[in-house]
Parts: structure tokens; C-alpha cells; sequence
């Protein structure tokens, strides 16, 4: 099959995987109940009694967590429907050159999300610790992007932004860790037994990301081909997200 007839494939295959996030986030938003997680911040007060500067914790809203969790699945669903269409010869014309920008990007705002409501499932509710995780996440992802514009035309690959791409993506996990740990040593309010199966599959299909990457730029196998990394990294996403807001679903959305 040549390469012109495997994007031709590739464009219906967006299509489809459009269709399946669109349908799941449209689903998930219908049977969803109210659970919400609140998003605190922190900031020093003076206690004129004491004399001493004491952090005080003051919460600025709840976020209704159906809804978060829904909305990877649209972003997704958006991105997957405009590269069938309106980007298509964009996303055509990159694929022979080696690359596809907007998958980056919209992994950038996909994952960083995920990535967020993990944590907050892990009693992360502080803002600036979110910004921070969001952050390393988009940063994680657009390392990929600069992974492929910089190797572009080149024979020896440059692992650089591969490598700083890999910490950046895990530092999130080490703190969501860190909060696990802490719960899992309360003997009365431990974290429920959902989310530690969230941590195995998810961290799974993360890291799985950097793999199918790995495989490509070391040409092994099928991965010799490009446009079989893309279609990987399609079903990834596919499945990373479901498995993510199925299993939030099962452990704290189904309705009351």
C-alpha cells in the first residue's frame, strides 16, 4: 500500500476516533452525578496574638468533575474532526515529512487535563500545584513536537527534547505519588482501591506515548514506517482517555 492510500486511511480513521470521543464525552456529561473536588489556595497572614506568619488555605470554587472529565474527550474529538477536514492537507503533507503538529498540541491540553484530574484525585487541590502539573505536561508533550521539527532531514537523531520530555512528564507523577503515599498511610481514610488501578493504567499508557516515540526514531520493527507510529499513537489516545474517565466513572461520577 502506498503512502498516499495510508494517510487516505489515516483521514477516515480521524474520523472515526472523532466519533468515538464525541459520543463518550456526550455520554459521560448525560450520566454524570454532581461530585465535585474544591481548588484551594494558600497565602501568609499575620496573626497579631502570635506575632508569627501563618499559611491560611482559602478555597476559591468546586469543580463539577463530570464535566472536566468530559472535556478531553472534546478537545480530542475537536482536534480529530478538524484534521479530517479543514487541516487535512496540513496533516497530509506533514505525515510524509516525518511529523504532525497537532497532535502535540492538542496533547498538550488533552493530557495536561488528565494529568490534573489525577492529581486531584490524589488530594492535590492547591491551584499553584495544578498550574505546575498542567504545566510539566504541556511542556512533556511539546518536547515531542520540537522532538519531531528538529530531527527533521536529519540522519543521527537528537534525544535531547526526548529525554528533557521524560522528566518533565514524570515530575507530575512524583508528586501525585508523594500525596498517595501520605493517604495510604491514614488507616482510616485511605485512598479508594479505584485509583489505584487509575495510577497503573494510566502511568501504563503515558509512558506507553514515549515508547511508541522511541520505537519510531529507532526505526524497529513496523515503526519503520511513520504513519504506523501515528496510527499507534491514535489508538493510545483513544484508549488512555477511556480508560481513565470509565474508570473515574466507576469510582465517583455514576449517578447517586
Amino acid at each position: 500500500m502506498s503512502d498516499d492510500q495510508k494517510i487516505s486511511r489515516l483521514r477516515y480513521y480521524n474520523y472515526l476516533m472523532g466519533g468515538l470521543h464525541l459520543v463518550q464525552g456526550i455520554i459521560l456529561i448525560l450520566l454524570t452525578n454532581s461530585f465535585k473536588l474544591p481548588i484551594n489556595t494558600s497565602y501568609l497572614k499575620f496573626d497579631v496574638v502570635t506575632s508569627t506568619l501563618n499559611a491560611v488555605t482559602y478555597n476559591l470554587y468546586h469543580v463539577q468533575f463530570g464535566y472536566w472529565v468530559a472535556a478531553f474527550f472534546f478537545l480530542s474529538s475537536l482536534f480529530h474532526f478538524a484534521i479530517a477536514t479543514f487541516y487535512n492537507k496540513t496533516y497530509s503533507s506533514n505525515l510524509k515529512k516525518g511529523i504532525n503538529k497537532a497532535r502535540w498540541y492538542e496533547y498538550s491540553l488533552s493530557a495536561s487535563l488528565m494529568m490534573v484530574l489525577i492529581a486531584m484525585l490524589s488530594g492535590i487541590y492547591d491551584l499553584s500545584s495544578i498550574v505546575m502539573i498542567f504545566g510539566l505536561t504541556a511542556v512533556m508533550n511539546l518536547c515531542g513536537l520540537v522532538m519531531e521539527v528538529s530531527n527533521q532531514g536529519k540522519d543521527k537523531v537528537d534525544w535531547t527534547s526526548y529525554w528533557i520530555g521524560c522528566l518533565a512528564g514524570f515530575l507530575p507523577w512524583v508528586a501525585v505519588i508523594i500525596y498517595f503515599w501520605g493517604a495510604s498511610t491514614e488507616t482510616t481514610n485511605a485512598v479508594p482501591s479505584f485509583v489505584y488501578w487509575i495510577y497503573v493504567t494510566i502511568f501504563i499508557f503515558f509512558f506507553s506515548f514515549a515508547v511508541n516515540m522511541y520505537l519510531q526514531y529507532k526505526k524497529m520493527g513496523p515503526w519503520k514506517d511513520y504513519l504506523f507510529g501515528e496510527k499507534v499513537y491514535i489508538i493510545l489516545s483513544l484508549v488512555a482517555k477511556s480508560a481513565l474517565a470509565w474508570q473515574i466513572f466507576a469510582g465517583t461520577l455514576r449517578p447517586n
